[in-house]
């Protein structure tokens, strides 16, 4: 029996890099959680200890701080795509990157109805993400873009149904045509190319998402998250397509009964567990092959 080494990659994860720009008495700012990781042939790392072909993850670290401020944060994809290329030039039997960047956004403090020029609190809509793979240099290189947003809190308090399902002897769930539908949802969308405008098309798309989930009367959350893919791809032709991961937030009448009070649809218990899950993917038929685009992006059907 012959034993070998299989796939493999390393790298530094969760490096939190910000970055406020002061070029001017009104501050930007962009706060993100990066993780770096290489692929080649590192079997002498492996199998012998041998580390000169590694570049250390240490080194990983400080190159994603120091181009915060060398090459700059235009938008999280250009960033990795910068890191993705040099870390590939630099590493002696690298042929690969990936590079995840999530990026926390922060929204300006109003005070007396203006917005401040440097004090921010925290937004609460979703963590933008973005993984970039890249194989090879020069021609034959090979650049993979999927973006996205994830722990987008969602919630219709009514305009969602769910009945006329199959039902066995151990069913129990009663059929409703008025319930609370919540998620947090996961939404990630791979580009055709890498010409793309990052940060307007990061915002169009997120409001073409949440506009959908609003107006679509709902018959189940699968049909929701089918209407909200269409809709991406219908507007953007620059996605070649768009997966969804999103937990069904419960929220289940509570009995009000027992103290003589009426419920029609008004209290509620959030239950965390058990949820339902569901994934899918919304995708052209003639979109570019995926390749090594969704390597390492775990939780997608």
């Amino acid at each position: 029996m012959a034993i070998k080494l299989g796939q493999n990659q390393y790298g530094k994860a969760e490096n939190r890099v910000v970055r406020v720009y002061r070029d001017t008495p009104r501050h930007q700012i962009r706060d993100l959680n990066v993780s770096t990781s290489l692929r080649g042939e590192f079997s002498d790392a492996h199998i012998t200890g041998d580390q000169a072909d590694v570049l250390p993850t240490d080194t990983q670290k400080n190159t994603a701080f120091a181009f915060a401020k060398e090459k700059g944060i235009h938008s999280i994809e250009e960033y990795a795509l910068t890191l993705a290329d040099h870390f590939i030039s630099r590493a002696p039997t690298a042929t690969g990157a990936r590079i995840e960047v999530e990026e926390y956004s922060w929204d300006r403090i109003e005070v007396d109805g203006q917005p401040h020029d440097h004090s921010f609190v925290k937004s609460n809509q979703g963590i933008r993400t973005t993984v970039a793979n890249v194989d090879g240099v020069g021609p034959d290189r090979v650049a993979h873009i999927v973006s996205g947003v994830k722990d987008l809190v969602l919630l219709k308090s009514t305009g969602s149904e769910f009945h006329g399902f199959f039902k066995d002897k151990y069913t129990t769930l009663q059929p409703t045509n008025d319930r609370i539908m919540a998620t947090s949802l996961v939404a990630q969308w791979r580009y055709n190319h890498t010409d793309v405008d990052w940060d307007k098309t990061y915002d169009s798309i997120l409001k073409v998402l949440l506009r959908q989930f609003a107006v679509v009367h709902s018959y189940a959350l699968q049909q929701t998250l089918y209407s909200m893919g269409r809709a991406v791809l219908e507007q953007f032709t620059e996605v070649a397509e768009i997966k969804f991961s999103a937990p069904n937030k419960h929220h289940f009448l509570v009995d009000l009964s027992p103290f003589a009070l009426d419920n029609p649809g008004e209290v509620f218990i959030a239950a965390d567990r058990p949820y339902g899950l569901i994934e899918a993917t919304v995708e052209r038929d003639d979109a570019r092959d995926a390749g090594n685009a969704w390597t390492a992006i775990p939780g997608f059907c």
